[in-house]
């Protein structure tokens, strides 16, 4: 579409979760920071939290190559359940074991097993629960006592949260599970300066050879924005589609209140 007439190897803002278009911010920097150490520390549980749009998807696809030295036996459940039978069967399937047994207490009994192995042969077992504000009670109630697999000197599970703010506010009823959160993080939205050098920063990973908008442009998208990168990434996008469409030099303000007042974001 627009790529050769701006000048783009990439889109500059497709919104995926590439890790090569990771920008480091500083809130994102120590989100990533505190989950490494969390897993190099054998921390039990850990958990990130952000608004919808905020980059937290991103983060953790370029914390999982950050950690691909590690020793380690990953599980990820995407789309957690909301019912504990089905949850465990599902981080059994995440494991490698399809054929999972139908009684709770078998599950966990297969489950103990394969940590167990995964212990024997030098393996850390780490279970990233993404969108973990969908999960209900009696399912963090049964993750809890996951967390009672451990010897004396180590868990045999390591469990990391991911989700949305409500996600503390189901944490937090739940005590003896909140305690257990070694390490917690909450990222917020970048600010101005921020958002400006996250444009410049994907335009720069596209292959492009300069800014390609107007100051009043970057501050009219970070008002609408808000700094959330989902949001940045939509309206940069529209705005470079657009100003290919009007033969425009440059993104102008003018393109980015277009955009807006014609409701093509939200």
């Amino acid at each position: 579409m627009y790529l050769d007439y701006w000048g783009f190897e990439k889109f500059p803002f497709d919104n995926v979760p590439d890790p090569d278009f990771f920008y480091a911010s500083e809130p994102h920097k120590e989100g990533l920071t505190r989950l490494i150490y969390a897993v190099k520390r054998g921390k039990g549980c850990a958990l990130l939290s952000g608004d919808i749009g905020c980059g937290k998807t991103t983060l953790s696809r370029v914390f999982m190559e950050r950690i691909l030295g590690e020793r380690l036996d990953i599980g990820i459940v995407s789309n957690p359940c909301s019912n504990s039978t089905e949850f465990l069967k599902d981080v059994l399937y995440q494991f490698g074991i399809s054929d999972a047994p139908d009684t709770k207490v078998n599950i966990i009994h297969v489950l103990q097993k394969k940590l167990i192995e995964n212990m024997n042969v030098g393996k850390k077992t780490l279970l990233i629960v993404d969108e973990a504000q969908l999960l209900s009670d009696e399912t963090f109630e049964e993750i809890r006592l996951l967390l009672n697999f451990q010897l004396s000197d180590r868990f045999l599970i390591m469990i990391f949260f991911v989700g949305q703010p409500e996600v503390f506010d189901k944490i937090r009823k739940n005590e003896p599970l909140k305690q257990r959160i070694a390490i917690k993080y909450s990222l917020r939205p970048f600010n101005l300066g921020e958002t400006k050098d996250y444009i410049l920063f994907r335009q720069k990973k596209a292959g492009g050879n300069g800014n390609l908008f107007s100051e009043d442009a970057i501050e009219t998208i970070y008002e609408h924005s808000e700094g959330l990168p989902r949001k940045i990434n939509h309206l940069c996008d529209l705005a470079f589609f657009v100003g290919f469409g009007n033969k425009a030099k440059m993104i102008s303000s003018g393109i980015v209140e277009d955009i807006i007042d014609d409701g093509t974001v939200f």
